[in-house]
């Protein structure tokens, strides 16, 4: 496969829903299912695309190498990824795929090899940075879209009870606010006091994510 073709498989993902992905991770973990195990690893090839993009420079063939190191990583992410352990996959997957790239280059003594002029096969008058300024924007903003999906489910889980349902009626089931206050039976003042706590934790828990991304 090349390039080009890689990119544009890529870029046809279409994200799980939170619950389905749930279900796939208890179906490799719990019953050892190969069939939830190859959809995960299709559902997160965004992000070896987002690790490849480092290197969009590099030359297709080189490119490609580094696709199919960072699909091993990926693969032996999964494997490995423990979902009760409260830490997002995204975050944990990035870390290998992008080593599996590194460690490649290294033996391969292959960093020096880059070239943004490196002529794109699929495209005249394009070259690959040309291909991967297009097409990586997208499949990393997927790749970024599931992280965010699973930061704020993370978020939501660890709210107190009350806060989670006072947010989750409003946001998630669009019910009206006295429907929901009626349904915990408190008052539209205490729904909204519930709401702005809960926002304003799960806004220490993403801005503390933050700090940890940069470090990356």
């Amino acid at each position: 496969m090349r390039l080009q073709e890689y990119l544009n498989e890529v870029t046809k993902i279409v994200l799980l829903e939170p619950d389905e992905e749930r279900a796939l991770w208890i179906g490799l973990k719990q019953r050892g299912e190969m069939d939830c195990r190859r959809r995960l690893i299709e559902q997160y090839q965004p992000l070896v695309v987002k690790a490849l993009s480092r290197w969009r420079g590099s030359n297709e063939a080189l490119l490609m190498d580094l696709v199919q190191e960072g699909t091993i990583g990926l693969i032996e992410a999964v494997e490995n990824f423990d979902p009760d352990r409260g830490v997002a996959f995204s975050l944990y997957a990035i870390h290998r795929i992008r080593g599996r790239m590194l460690n490649y280059l290294e033996k391969e003594n292959k960093t020096r090899q880059l070239s943004l002029d490196t002529p794109c096969t699929e495209a005249e008058g394009m070259t690959v940075a040309d291909t991967l300024a297009d097409l990586a924007l997208p499949v990393a903003e997927i790749a970024e879209q599931n992280f965010l999906l699973e930061q704020m489910r993370y978020a939501m889980d660890r709210l107190p009870l009350k806060e989670r349902l006072a947010l989750s009626g409003v946001l998630l089931e669009e019910r009206e606010p006295g429907q929901v206050a009626s349904s915990l039976q408190i008052s539209p003042s205490h729904l909204s006091r519930l709401q702005k706590q809960g926002i304003r934790r799960i806004r220490g828990m993403l801005s503390r994510l933050m700090g940890e991304l940069k470090k990356i």
